[in-house]
């Protein structure tokens, strides 16, 4: 968007159960790394790179930046991520890895294919969105509240919470306001740090 001076790379990925879970994620990561690559040719900053994604996006947004493995296998760290944005994230294990692994619906995981699993205290900025927990899959907001307590709770310094009230899980029409306003926050605390 020229108006606001941000690009926005949109990326595709394996879905389960044409590929496993382990690929999906590193076609994210390798979609991130791409990115990091390419995008000084295009005008951006390697520095100012947010991640993002809805849903299963959310899912894969988190486990690249906090699972610091995936970015790592193409020379990457995952903290020089400026931001990550998962929009209605599953932070256990999600459902469909679970039901690869032959787990049901209702039985809740939580491993290393889980972002829970990775908290970290110098994970890059975090902000999770969701929609109201009487409206959104069984569950979802309460792990991503449990997500954020337990990055405050290792001293996580950067990581905020929304649930936006009467929206259900396609909720991000009012997530991108949300999105918008606290990348401008970060990127304007960048600025400030590196004038100092």
């Amino acid at each position: 968007n020229s108006k606001h001076n941000i690009a926005t790379v949109a990326v595709s990925y394996g879905l389960i159960p044409n590929v496993t879970y382990q690929q999906s994620i590193e076609d994210a990561a390798s979609s991130v790394a791409w990115v990091y690559k390419h995008i000084a040719e295009l005008g951006g900053d390697p520095n100012k790179i947010f991640i993002s994604g809805h849903s299963a996006g959310g899912y894969l947004a988190a486990m690249v930046g906090l699972d610091k493995k995936w970015l790592a296998k193409h020379d990457i760290d995952a903290n020089t991520l400026a931001g990550i944005i998962p929009f209605s994230g599953q932070m256990t294990t999600h459902f469909k890895v679970r039901k690869e692994r032959g787990f049901t619906d209702n039985h809740p995981v939580l491993d290393e294919f889980g972002p829970l699993w990775h908290i970290r205290k110098d994970a890059s900025p975090f902000l999770l969105i969701t929609g109201d927990r009487e409206m959104e899959y069984p569950g979802r907001t309460e792990e991503n509240l449990f997500m954020a307590k337990m990055m405050k709770v290792v001293g996580h310094p950067n990581t905020t919470m929304y649930e936006l009230q009467g929206y259900g899980h396609g909720m991000t029409g009012g997530g991108y306001p949300i999105l918008e306003r606290w990348v401008n926050k970060q990127l304007k605390a960048m600025t400030t740090s590196d004038s100092q």
